[in-house]
């Protein structure tokens, strides 16, 4: 709770310095990712289901190769070890590209973008810092209003800033330094006007 706090307030005093309508959103990932899941299944449970198939086929008075007791060792662990993937999603991680997981949390952000309409300010100034988690990946996507005039490589620092916050379990510090990077940016193309009001949340979790 502090933490989220912290976070809102950092927004807030940016947000006295610059029209743009800073966003930060976080989520525990940006898909469930059931390839993984597979993946996980099968490098488990075909060297254990091989490597059981003899001695429990010896036990039953069968061949060491018989394809019915593998398969009936192979099935159970195979959904065991998916299911072990579920209740610890961090192992994910380890079973993706990291093309695949950057292509998620932008596809992911680009939809938060439109559903928590940040499309629909007065100016078109929206700004939101996507944080992924698992992905250990931010993304930050600006409004046309924003983003005709600045180009969207000015945000990479802060993504990096936020990247390394989250791998060093330090991701509120992070996420607060970011939001003042971005800050310093506005300010200089979109400074506070005087009939300025917020129009947006200061924080989104999911």
């Amino acid at each position: 709770m502090e933490e989220q706090q912290a976070v809102t307030d950092a927004v807030h005093k940016t947000e006295l310095r610059t029209s743009g309508e800073i966003v930060p959103m976080i989520v525990a990932q940006s898909d469930s990712y059931p390839l993984a899941e597979i993946r996980a299944g099968f490098l488990f449970s075909m060297p254990v289901a091989l490597l059981l198939t003899a001695p429990v086929a010896g036990m039953f008075w069968l061949e060491s190769t018989n394809m019915w007791v593998f398969l009936s060792l192979l099935l159970p662990l195979f959904w065991g070890a998916t299911l072990v993937i579920r209740f610890f999603p961090g192992i994910k991680r380890y079973l993706l590209s990291g093309e695949d997981m950057e292509a998620e949390v932008q596809e992911t952000a680009l939809a938060a973008f439109f559903t928590e309409r940040l499309y629909k300010t007065r100016d078109a100034n929206g700004i939101l810092i996507f944080i992924s988690l698992l992905e250990r990946r931010a993304w930050v996507i600006a409004d046309s209003g924003i983003s005709d005039r600045i180009p969207h490589e000015r945000w990479q620092d802060a993504v990096s800033v936020i990247t390394c916050g989250i791998h060093d379990k330090k991701q509120c510090q992070a996420l607060c330094q970011a939001i003042g990077m971005i800050g310093e940016i506005l300010e200089n193309e979109f400074p506070i006007g005087d009939d300025d009001h917020n129009e947006l949340h200061n924080l989104i979790i999911r």
